[in-house]
């Protein structure tokens, strides 16, 4: 198979999307060749048979409103950039990757027969037609709650659809192939003991500590954990150390942060919250193993790969996805709560660390062993490989 990746972002270091770059690399180890198309472009480590392009995103292209606002402030204080150069850049730029994205497909059209577009329906809405014409097979992952006019216009032009759970794709399609999530697994159990033991392994830490990775922003329901922390320590007087790992990315996640800040401080936790803002994807796994439990606040819909990031790295994940039951098993009643709700979530918190040291290494070694079976990148990417030779 010689293979089109259509993504956001490749870039190693990056922390919401650094993952794919492992993704990528697992497709070069299956493909005759790959090229990818991406948005934007950083550093990246991959073999001689993967061939990069970008939109340019990282470039400053034509009409940088920052640099121009600074230097419009020194030469006239008064006047700030408006909104129709704003608009103006804006519609520049994208036209500027239209016809990047164009050239690319065209140009390198008889390096691919196969097109894997990665959670952006609107690559297959550009380009759906051409590749159709061109007999190139379509693939699209997809991992949203929301439906829109795009994804239904790139489902019609897609050969086949992936997504990890029901609960991921809400548009009713034929097309679509569940296949759940895949992780690197050897990235984070690196970070694990050999030979796990119930001294590392089976005690909480005083302060209890607690990690959140991800975007802040209002879906991650983050005002929730703030409760879940102010009742466990006034009512089992119990010691903890949040640590958030990610940024805000609008001016509503903005918002959202000072809101939550603000929240803090009513409750007087200021010092029991840590933001750390957002880290290369290769710390992650430090984070995840200095913790006793993380959790994902999000309601339910896709499986977050964070969940599977932390099982792989023994740390407990506590969530409010269902999506997230079946994996849990036996051991659900301890690790999901009732969404949105914080007595709930904090005594899930205080009853994993009461729990006897046994039962926690017990659970650690059930929960990791379904993830490394079930949920191995390697595993993931082969079963793609074969559904698109299949089409």
């Amino acid at each position: 198979m010689k293979l089109l990746i259509l993504t956001q972002k490749v870039d190693k270091n990056d922390d919401v999307l650094g993952f794919f770059h492992s993704w990528i690399r697992e497709f070069s180890t299956q493909c005759k060749n790959v090229s990818v198309i991406c948005l934007e472009r950083g550093e990246y480590d991959l073999p001689h048979n993967v061939e990069i392009f970008s939109l340019g995103k990282e470039e400053n292209l034509t009409y940088n409103p920052a640099k121009s606002e600074a230097r419009q402030r020194r030469l006239q204080p008064t006047r700030l950039v408006s909104r129709a150069e704003r608009a103006t850049y804006n519609l520049l730029r994208k036209i500027t990757y239209i016809v990047r994205f164009i050239r690319y497909i065209v140009r390198n059209r008889n390096k691919y027969d196969t097109v894997f577009v990665h959670m952006n329906p609107e690559y297959v809405v550009l380009g759906g037609l051409l590749w159709r014409l061109w007999r190139k097979k379509i693939g699209l992952w997809y991992v949203h709650r929301q439906v829109n006019l795009k994804l239904r216009i790139a489902e019609k032009l897609a050969h086949i659809i992936f997504s990890t759970t029901k609960e991921a794709f809400r548009l009713k399609s034929k097309k679509i192939h569940f296949l759940g999530h895949g992780i690197d697994l050897a990235r984070f159990t690196a970070f694990r003991l050999s030979i796990p033991d119930v001294e590392s392994l089976g005690k909480f830490h005083n302060p209890i500590r607690i990690l959140h990775i991800g975007r802040i922003t209002p879906i991650k329901n983050l005002e929730i954990l703030v409760d879940a922390v102010h009742i466990l320590g006034h009512k089992w007087k119990k010691r903890v150390m949040v640590t958030c790992v990610g940024d805000p990315v609008n001016n509503t996640d903005e918002e959202y942060f000072k809101y939550l800040r603000e929240h803090i401080a009513h409750h007087n936790l200021d010092e029991s919250f840590s933001f750390v803002g957002s880290v290369p994807h290769h710390e992650i796994p430090r984070y995840y193993k200095e913790a006793d439990v993380s959790v994902n606040l999000t309601p339910t819909g896709g499986m977050d790969k964070a969940v599977l990031e932390s099982i792989a790295s023994s740390t407990f994940a506590l969530s409010a996805n269902r999506a997230f039951e079946n994996l849990f098993d036996r051991h659900a009643r301890y690790l999901l709560y009732t969404e949105r709700d914080s007595r709930d979530l904090a005594e899930k918190i205080n009853a994993l660390s009461e729990m006897n040291e046994s039962k926690i290494v017990e659970m650690q070694k059930y929960l990791y062993e379904r993830v490394s079976k079930d949920f191995k990148i390697e595993n993931l990417i082969t079963r793609i490989v074969s559904s698109m030779k299949d089409v």
